[in-house]
C-alpha cells in the first residue's frame, strides 16, 4: 500500500489538504486564490498546500484560465493519475467491475462475470483474487490501487464493514478480510446506495437532494439530500421496499404483509405474471411455464423486448404502484431529481417509466411535483460499481 497523508492520523494540514482535493472534485479546477478563500488559510498557506499536493502526485497545474484581461492565474486540479479506485458489485451469480481514475473517469468496466457470493471466509478471499486477475488482465500496476468499493444486495453497515445478509464472523468483517488480503482501504456498501452515489457523481454533483430507486429483484432506494449520502441512525436507511403501502394481501420476504416490493420488484413482477399465466393467459412466455412451472426474469425480460402483451401489461401494474409510492416520497423530500435504476428498470425502460411519471402525477402535490425530475438511470449497470469505486476515495477525503 502506497503510504500517503490520507492514511495518516488527520491534522490541521492534512485535513485542509483534503479539503482541497474534496472542492476540486465538487467544483473543478481552482486558482490558488479561490481555493484560500475556500478554505479559509492564507495564499501562503494554501499555495504551500498546493504544492505539497503537487509533489505527492495529486495535484496537477491546468494552466492559466482563460480569464481577459490582467494577470490570468495559474489553475489547479486532481491528477487522474495519481492512483486507480476499483468497484465490484456482486449480484445473485454475477458481478460487475470498474476501475476509476482520482479523477473520477471510467477507465474500465465488465459486467456478467459469473461469480457467487456465500457467507464465508472462502467466498470472500474470492473477492479478493477476483479483484487482483482482473486489474492485472488490465495491465495495470497494482502498486497504484489506492482503495476497493464492493457493493452488495441486502443491509450493510459501512463503517463496520458488516453485512446481515453475508457476514459470518463476528471478531472479521468482510471489510477487514479484503484489506488484510489486499493492503487496500475497502468499503462495503449497500448496492442501492452505491447505484445512487455513482448516479449523483456521475451527474456531476448537480442536484443537491436526490432520491434513487432501485428496481431490482427487490425494491431499494438511495438519497442524496443536502449533498450527502444519507445513512439513517444505523446505517440501514433507504427499505423502501418495505414500506407497508399495498392493501395485496402478499406476504413479504421481511414477514409483513402488503410491502411495496410485493407489488413493484422484479420478484412481484414474475410472480403476477407467473399468476396469469396459471390461469391460462395467451403468451410468448405459455411454453416455457408449462414446461417448467415457472419463469425467470431474464425470460421475462425477453418477453418484454419482444413486446409480450402481458409482460408489458404487468410492468405497467408493477410501475403505477411504484409511481404511487414515489409520490408520498416526492411529498415528504422534495428532491430535486428522483431516478430509476436497477435491472427491471433498465430492461423495461419506458414501459415502466409511462405508468410511474402518471401515478406520481396523480398522487403527488402540485407544488412539490413541479420542481422534481423523474429520469430512468443513465449509468444503466455501471452504476453500482461506478458508485462503489468512487464510495472509497469519498471516505478517504471524509467527504462521507
Amino acid at each position: 500500500m502506497r503510504a500517503t497523508f490520507l492514511d495518516k492520523k488527520d491534522n490541521k494540514n492534512s485535513l485542509l489538504k483534503k479539503t482541497i482535493l474534496y472542492l476540486c472534485i465538487e467544483r473543478g479546477e481552482h486558482s490558488i486564490a479561490a481555493l484560500s478563500e475556500a478554505i479559509g488559510a492564507s495564499v501562503p498557506t494554501a499555495t504551500k498546500l498546493i504544492g505539497e499536493l503537487m509533489e505527492e502526485g495529486f495535484m496537477i497545474d491546468m494552466g492559466k484560465s482563460g480569464t481577459s484581461g490582467g494577470r490570468r492565474p495559474s489553475i489547479y486540479g486532481l491528477n487522474p493519475e495519481a492512483g486507480y479506485f476499483i468497484g465490484l458489485d456482486i449480484r445473485n451469480s454475477h458481478a460487475s467491475i470498474a476501475i476509476t481514475d482520482f479523477k473520477g473517469g471510467l477507465l474500465k468496466f465488465q459486467d456478467g462475470i459469473p461469480f457467487k457470493m456465500e457467507a464465508n471466509e472462502e467466498a470472500v478471499h474470492r473477492v479478493s483474487a477476483a479483484v487482483r486477475e482482473y486489474v492485472n488482465m488490465q495491465n495495470m500496476d497494482w502498486n497504484k490501487v489506492m482503495g476497493v468499493g464492493l457493493s452488495i444486495p441486502g443491509r450493510v453497515n459501512p463503517v463496520t464493514g458488516y453485512s446481515n445478509s453475508y457476514s459470518f464472523d463476528e471478531h472479521h468483517s468482510i471489510a477487514s478480510i479484503l484489506e488484510e488480503d489486499l493492503n487496500v482501504r475497502v468499503v462495503l456498501e449497500n448496492d442501492s446506495r452505491a447505484m445512487t452515489y455513482g448516479e449523483y457523481l456521475g451527474d456531476g454533483l448537480k442536484e443537491k437532494n436526490m432520491l434513487f430507486v432501485n428496481v431490482s429483484w427487490g425494491l431499494g432506494m438511495g438519497m442524496i439530500l443536502d449533498g450527502h449520502l444519507y445513512y439513517g441512525t444505523s446505517g440501514y436507511s433507504g427499505e423502501f421496499g418495505h414500506f407497508p403501502l399495498l392493501d395485496n394481501g402478499q406476504m413479504c420476504r421481511c414477514g409483513k404483509i402488503g410491502c411495496m416490493e410485493t407489488g413493484a420488484s422484479g420478484s412481484a413482477l414474475v410472480r403476477m405474471i407467473s399468476e396469469k399465466l396459471a390461469s391460462g393467459r395467451a403468451s410468448s412466455l405459455a411454453p416455457i411455464f408449462k414446461e417448467a412451472g415457472r419463469v425467470n426474469l431474464n425470460e421475462v425480460f425477453t418477453a418484454i423486448r419482444s413486446e409480450d402483451i402481458l409482460a408489458i401489461e404487468m410492468v405497467e401494474k408493477i410501475g403505477t404502484n411504484l409511481g404511487k409510492g414515489l409520490a408520498g416520497l416526492i411529498n415528504i423530500f422534495n428532491p430535486e431529481l428522483v431516478v430509476i435504476g436497477g435491472k427491471v428498470a433498465v430492461a423495461a425502460g419506458d414501459y415502466l417509466m409511462l405508468p410511474i411519471r402518471t401515478a406520481i402525477k396523480r398522487h403527488v402535490l402540485n407544488i412539490a411535483n413541479r420542481d422534481t425530475s423523474i429520469k430512468l438511470t443513465q449509468l444503466k449497470q455501471q452504476a453500482a460499481p461506478y458508485g462503489a469505486s468512487l464510495l472509497v476515495r469519498s471516505r478517504m477525503l471524509g467527504m462521507l
